[in-house]
C-alpha cells in the first residue's frame, strides 16, 4: 500500500461506510419483503452482504487494503504490514464511516436518521460466537496474504461472512467498527449499546487467538516473502 495516509483514510471511511449501510439496509429491506419469516429475512440479509463485502473489497483495497474492521488493523500491524500509528489511524475512520453507513440505510428507508436499536444480542452463546466468527475471519485473510494470494481475499472473506451469518448464533458481526455502527439502528440487523462492550471483547480475543494460530500455521513467512510466494495470484485487497 503506497497511498497517501490521507486517502488510505478516505478509502478506510468509504469502504466501512458502504459495507455497514449493505449490512443495514439489506436488514430493513428483508424486515420489509419477508415479515413473519426470519429464516428468509437472514438468508436475504446474508446475501447481501456478502455480495457487498466482495464488490467493497474490490473497489478500496487497493487504496487502504480493504480493512473495514479494527481487529483486522491491529493484526495486520502486529505482523508488520501496517505501522502503529497508522494503524491508530485507520480506526477512528473505521468507526466513523461505520457510524455514517447506519444513518445512509436508515434515511435510504425513510427512517429516522438516528434509531437507538434496542436488540440485545450479548448472551454467552452469542460472545462465544463472536470469538469463532472473528478468528475464523482472521484466518481467511492472513492465511492467503501471507501465502501469496490476497487476490483471492474479496471472494473468500465474503463467503466466510454468507456462511457465519447461519453457523454462528450472533450472526457473526466479527468487526467491532460495526457494532458501534449498527446501535444507531434499531431494525433488522441492530444491536443494542449495551451489547456491545461484549462483544468487542469477544472479538479482541478471537483476533488475539487468530495472530497466535497464524504464527502457529506459517511461523517462518515474513510479509517480504509472501509477496514472492509461489503461487502469486496478483495484487488485490489485503483484508476485509
Amino acid at each position: 500500500m503506497t497511498a497517501p495516509l490521507q486517502r488510505r483514510l478516505l478509502a478506510e471511511l468509504l469502504g466501512s461506510a458502504y459495507l455497514t449501510a449493505a449490512v443495514i439496509g439489506s436488514g430493513i429491506a428483508a424486515a420489509n419483503l419477508s415479515p413473519g419469516d426470519t429464516g428468509l429475512q437472514l438468508l436475504e440479509n446474508a446475501v447481501a452482504t456478502a455480495a457487498a463485502l466482495f464488490t467493497i473489497i474490490l473497489m478500496f483495497g487497493p487504496v487502504s487494503g480493504g480493512h473495514f474492521n479494527p481487529v483486522v488493523t491491529f493484526v495486520d500491524s502486529a505482523f508488520g504490514g501496517i505501522s502503529r500509528r497508522h494503524a491508530l489511524a485507520y480506526l477512528p475512520a473505521q468507526v466513523a464511516g461505520c457510524a455514517l453507513g447506519a444513518v445512509v440505510a436508515n434515511l435510504m428507508f425513510d427512517l429516522d436518521a438516528i434509531t437507538i436499536s434496542e436488540t440485545h444480542r450479548a448472551t454467552p452463546a452469542h460472545l462465544f460466537s463472536e470469538v469463532i466468527a472473528t478468528l475464523g475471519l482472521i484466518v481467511v485473510i492472513f492465511s492467503l496474504a501471507r501465502t501469496g494470494r490476497s487476490s483471492l481475499a474479496p471472494a473468500a472473506v465474503g463467503a466466510y461472512i454468507g456462511a457465519a451469518y447461519f453457523f454462528t448464533s450472533s450472526t457473526s458481526f466479527a468487526n467491532p467498527a460495526i457494532d458501534f455502527g449498527r446501535m444507531f439502528s434499531d431494525t433488522f440487523a441492530g444491536i443494542a449499546p449495551a451489547s456491545v462492550p461484549g462483544f468487542v471483547v469477544a472479538q479482541v480475543v478471537g483476533g488475539i487467538l487468530a495472530f497466535s494460530l497464524i504464527r502457529l500455521l506459517y511461523p517462518d513467512i515474513t510479509p517480504e516473502e509472501a509477496a514472492d510466494a509461489v503461487m502469486p495470484h496478483g495484487e488485490g485487497a489485503e483484508a476485509a
